[in-house]
């Protein structure tokens, strides 16, 4: 991670499949313009000098951000994903299908950060925290509403970070 820094690190929070208007129907169009939306966003933040993206590999959002970075380093190879685990047994209840995705991406991350040792009631919160304290900046898929995502805006506004939200 040679002279990889805060200000070139971007970190990544979003709704999950059961906040997404579409849930997993990836074939819905709101799915395909917002994956496009995001490959646009990371292009736009690697041309602004982000090298770093942090994503905490939660179903739904974050894997549609994991896939726009990872397409970004087939062009550019110091552009690096790093894994922000909140505990081991993140994927341990999702379906198979769901944990074969996850463990592609996880095998193609530059980094790979676990948070916490094991599963804790807050352990996804230090992860979000653990996140926005790397970055500069904070993209975000937004569509309202109390939550994960919602919280770690909030901090990364009081933390000083550059928020970019996409809408859902």
């Amino acid at each position: 991670m040679d002279g990889i820094c805060r200000d070139s690190t971007c970190c990544f929070s979003g709704h999950r499949l059961s906040k997404l208007p579409w849930r997993d129907d990836e074939e819905d169009p709101r799915c395909i313009k917002l994956k496009q939306e995001l490959d646009r966003a990371v292009a736009s933040l690697y041309d602004s000098g982000i090298r770093r993206f942090i994503c905490g590999m939660a179903l739904g959002s974050d894997m549609y951000f994991a896939e726009a970075v990872l397409s970004l380093g087939e062009r550019h190879e110091d552009a690096v994903l790093e894994a922000a685990i909140p505990c081991p047994e993140q994927a341990e209840h999702w379906s198979g299908e769901h944990r074969r995705r996850y463990e592609a991406l996880l095998g193609r991350c530059g980094m790979r950060t676990v948070v916490s040792h094991s599963y804790t009631p807050d352990c996804m919160e230090k992860r979000n925290r653990y996140m926005v304290e790397q970055s500069s900046v904070l993209l975000a898929v937004y569509g309202g509403g109390r939550g994960g995502t919602f919280n770690t805006i909030r901090y990364a506004l009081k933390a000083g970070l550059n928020v970019l939200e996409l809408d859902v």
